[in-house]
């Protein structure tokens, strides 16, 4: 436990142990910091933690110590919070999940680390903050894992796909010409199987040939994981039109395991950033696109209104196609 930057730690026997208190805690990787509020508001200490086991327990006993902590307001419950989250919950304190202040806010109350932590406890006093973690264990959780080793090792794959053909760009005539007219299965089998000791072009093409093959090996175990687990959590969504393993994974991913937590289609259409905001102002009346939410969601969305979008552009083909327009006679304007 590091030194308090405010500790006005009250006498238990003058102020009892019943006074109701919020907690807010600013997550970092390597420490959290803590404040407590009172429920009338007023800042009762703040305090630096370690990100550990010891750290996480020292900080709820740290808090306990001023009154009963009814409410805890976290900041990236998600990411580095996500343990400090599970030991909280287990020990029978809400946790609430507290998005970082905005610019205009920061602005006018400076940014640290102390600060950040007593506006995450205000906004939970306030009502501003009132969405539930997700649940970070279970199979949405291994979902969410697949997933991201899956696309780092698709982004490796194209990079390594460029790169070869890059190489492929400069290498020497009579290779170039017996290599390029390849398809891309092909050519990377038949680089496969150059001979390092021809060069150091013939050995930058094998080499990269063989770790796109590993990655390709990798991305198709990921794949045929992520598809039996969804199968397992909700077979139904991939029965949905436009939607894939991929866009069925970021949508679950981003609902959750304890989905309840979303408690209307309007608040999950908010979670996928897929709710048009008001942006009028005077006469005029209209809304924006959404850029908030999460945006993996957002995507799998977009990718499914494109699907859309191409079955109405098929529908309204049949219409037109079947009523042409006159023609204008020939010499006519």
């Amino acid at each position: 436990m590091t030194t308090a930057s405010i500790d006005q730690r009250p006498n238990a026997a003058v102020h009892g142990r019943s006074c109701e208190l919020v907690l807010g805690v600013d997550t970092h990787k390597d420490l959290h910091v803590a404040a407590v509020v009172t429920a009338l508001g007023a800042l009762r200490a703040t305090r630096s933690f370690p990100a550990t086991r010891a750290g996480y327990r020292d900080l709820l006993a740290w808090a306990s110590s001023f009154g009963v902590v009814d409410r805890a307001g976290v900041e990236g419950t998600g990411s580095y919070g996500a343990l400090l989250c599970r030991y909280v919950m287990a020990q029978n304190v809400r946790v609430i999940e507290v998005d970082r202040p905005d610019r205009a806010t920061r602005r006018r109350g400076g940014k640290t680390d102390t600060i950040d932590a007593e506006v995450a406890a205000r906004a939970v006093l306030a009502g501003r903050a009132r969405t539930h973690p997700k649940y970070s264990e279970g199979a949405v959780e291994e979902l969410r894992v697949a997933k991201t080793v899956k696309d780092s090792a698709v982004g490796a794959r194209t990079q390594a796909i460029n790169q070869l053909k890059a190489i492929l760009v400069c290498a020497d005539p009579q290779l170039r010409e017996r290599l390029e007219p390849l398809r891309n299965p092909a050519l990377f089998a038949t680089c496969a199987q150059l001979n390092p000791k021809h060069g150091v072009v013939h050995q930058a093409l094998q080499l990269r040939a063989a770790r796109i093959h590993h990655l390709s090996e990798q991305i198709t175990a990921l794949k045929k994981q992520i598809t039996l687990t969804i199968s397992a959590l909700n077979s139904d969504l991939l029965k949905v039109f436009g939607v894939g393993p991929d866009s069925a994974a970021a949508l679950l991913i981003a609902a959750g395991e304890n989905h309840n937590r979303l408690t209307s289609e309007a608040s999950f259409a908010g979670l996928c950033g897929a709710s048009p905001v008001e942006h009028s102002s005077g006469k005029s009346r209209h809304r924006r696109f959404n850029r908030g939410g999460n945006r993996q969601a957002n995507a799998a969305k977009r990718e499914i209104i494109r699907c859309l979008k191409r079955y109405v552009a098929r529908e309204i083909y049949q219409h037109i196609r079947v009523a042409p327009l006159p023609r204008p006679a020939p010499g006519t304007d």
